[in-house]
């Protein structure tokens, strides 16, 4: 049903709205149209947003039946475009891959729908300085190093402790290998669960508030586990220290993409990486140290804790909101306060989807897209294990080189730079040559992209972690000089940005409109492995030795790792294209709920307004009956 259904019963508002349809479309060549033009090439001043200048000397029922008609425009032109891409990816006449991205994706502003409502709040023009992406390099360096800030502590956060467990393993007389290693682990299993329900919330309410909330959730934590007395009590701040971690790690990548355009963004994006990389790493360097030299491991989180609270200060000082439509909001909010237009509003006030609807999509899709999407779920499988072993080694260390090598809680932490350098050289490699391939096949493809020219340096990495296993696990068990195995993990880490960046970069280009869950998807079976491996990973090592066990996992490698990447390069698109389009038609069905919804909150307004102007109308007619009656004016006087 349309919302001017409800409204235009009596024939004095039928000819209101024909009234009102002939002064829009009159309009449109004149007064919208200068607002339109104003509006992308120069700032709309808060004036050009009043009331009268906009609507002239249309009264309140016109201006009111305006508005609805405005809104039922915009959300029928929506609609349309909604449908339209929807049955082209479903009907096979474009490639999800390729396929333009659905209206307000990505943050846009909703510029388009601007020569239907003059009222509509949207950015000055491309140039705006206001958009996050016009803002000065400066900001945006600034910008990008806080964000960075906050992704790198909650990594470090979670391998910090490692070097500390055997302490507070002896102060909680806690002789069980599993318990002992879920004090560290037990941090991923929240990233698992969390970005779930995050990353919709960011989108509601802005990516400031979520990542200063989230890190003073991680400060607060870390403080409890500093003060933990049992390992109950430590388990429990864990986890949700790794609540508080989660934020950053799942809306980051969101903030760069506020920032900087697609063609810009790769140079933000490597830097931004280095963080969930080498915070794990440099941790448990300062760690050991910190143990050694203070003799109590409560140190080692209160430093922890201190280094949180110095990001977080800066994060809360100097940090900026950048998500595109709660800036808007904001824009909107000061404008109709400076202009005296209530009715001001941006294009996320008639087409956004509703909070509930956003967080059980986000709930629900990556569970479901990891256990029906055969690629997702195969290359998810090796990314997982790959985390989940990469976390063995930050849990088993401590013992391997206290116990069997002699170290020193210090010099044992020094051995974690083996896999910082294989990190930070992987880091460059792989970006580098993954893009030069891409490039390349590009071009001999007719310059036609597809998602599988990401794929051949992930061909090398089975191989790579196989080698870097067996080296280090042989090593270790030989006991040779202590180089041996540092190189062999240094050989592995180099092998493990192949994976997280090739894979990573693949789920996004499978298909942009559900990059998101894809990415999540893989996330969340990266972080369950992450958690569960390392709990029996001390027991492993105690039952076959590091040289077997170190054997079976490079020849899990290879298995995991070699023949799904085989089929997808030659199955992929053919694979992709299949649950897309499953994909799309459950999405269309989603999308014409959120219609209904739409419309229907459109309507509660509208009649909310009607009611507002009718009772206006009937105390106007009673005020003007109390004028022109002199009885009620000598009652009145009485």
């Amino acid at each position: 049903m349309s919302i001017l259904s409800i409204h235009s019963s009596s024939s004095h508002d039928k000819e209101i709205v024909q009234i009102v349809e002939d002064s829009i479309g009159l309009s449109k060549t004149d007064t919208r149209s200068s607002h339109v033009s104003r509006a992308s090439k120069a700032s709309r001043e808060a004036s050009d947003y009043q009331i009268d200048h906009i609507y002239g000397d249309m009264d309140r029922r016109e201006i009111a039946l305006a508005r609805q008609i405005t809104r039922e425009t915009i959300l029928s032109a929506y609609q349309e475009k909604v449908r339209s891409r929807a049955s082209s990816i479903i009907n096979g006449k474009i490639n999800p891959s390729t396929a333009p991205p659905p209206p307000l994706k990505n943050g846009g502003d909703g510029s388009q729908f601007l020569d239907m409502d003059p009222e509509l709040v949207t950015w000055d023009g491309e140039d705006d300085p206001a958009n996050p992406q016009n803002w000065p390099t400066r900001k945006k360096i600034a910008t990008t190093v806080i964000v960075s800030l906050y992704t790198f502590v909650s990594p470090l956060t979670s391998s910090i402790i490692s070097p500390a467990v055997p302490a507070i393993a002896a102060e909680y007389n806690e002789t069980r290998p599993v318990v002992q290693s879920l004090m560290v682990s037990i941090m991923i299993l929240a990233w698992a669960i969390c970005p779930l329900f995050v990353a919709p919330l960011s989108e509601m309410y802005g990516r400031k508030i979520v990542m200063d909330v989230s890190i003073i959730v991680l400060l607060a934590f870390t403080l409890g586990c500093g003060g933990a007395q049992t390992t109950a009590q430590m388990a429990v701040c864990r986890f949700f220290a790794g609540v508080g971690g989660a934020a950053p790690l799942s809306v980051g990548a969101g903030v760069l993409a506020d920032l900087y355009t697609p063609q810009k963004r790769g140079t933000a994006l490597a830097w931004y990486a280095i963080g969930p990389t080498v915070g794990p790493v440099l941790a448990p360097i300062a760690a050991g140290w910190i143990v050694q030299e203070t003799n109590t491991w409560r140190w080692v989180m209160w430093v922890d804790a201190i280094f949180i609270g110095c990001v977080a200060a800066s994060g809360i000082l100097f940090y900026t909101e950048t998500y595109p439509p709660v800036l808007l909001q904001r824009k909107a909010k000061k404008l109709r306060k400076e202009s005296g237009n209530d009715a001001l509003h941006t294009i996320y006030d008639i087409a956004s989807e509703p909070l509930s609807s956003r967080l059980y999509t986000s709930m629900t899709r990556p569970l479901r897209i990891l256990v029906t999407h055969p690629i997702v779920m195969g290359l998810g499988l090796f990314m997982a294990f790959t985390y989940g072993f990469m976390y063995i080694m930050i849990v088993t260390f401590p013992a391997l080189w206290t116990e069997k090598y002699g170290f020193s809680l210090g010099i044992m932490g020094l051995t974690f730079i083996g896999m910082g350098i294989g990190f930070l050289a992987g880091t460059w490699f792989w970006c580098v040559y993954t893009q030069k391939i891409y490039i390349k096949l590009r071009d001999q493809n007719g310059g036609i992209p597809k998602p599988e020219f990401r794929l051949p340096c992930i061909f090398a990495a089975p191989f790579l972690e196989c080698i870097g296993l067996i080296w280090y696990g042989w090593s270790a068990e030989a006991h040779v000089h202590w180089i041996m195995p540092i190189i062999g993990t240094a050989i592995f880490a180099f092998a493990v940005m192949d994976v997280f960046q090739t894979i990573q970069t693949y789920l996004i280009d499978m298909n942009p409109r559900f990059s998101a869950s894809y990415v999540a998807s893989a996330s969340l079976f990266r972080s369950l492995f992450g958690f569960a491996m390392p709990l029996f990973g001390r027991q492993m090592y105690d039952a076959m030795g590091y040289g077997w066990a170190n054997t079976m996992c490079g020849i899990l490698a290879v298995v995991l790792g070699l023949p799904f990447p085989i089929i997808v390069w030659y199955y992929g698109e053919r694979i992709r294209n299949r649950f897309d389009k499953k994909l799309e038609a459950s999405q269309a069905k989603k999308d014409e709920k959120n219609m209904e919804k739409m419309r229907k909150r459109e309507m509660e307004r509208e009649i909310k307004e009607q009611a507002k102007l009718d009772k206006e109308k009937t105390e106007n007619m009673q005020f003007m009956t109390v004028e022109h009656s002199p009885s009620l004016k000598q009652e009145d006087s009485l």
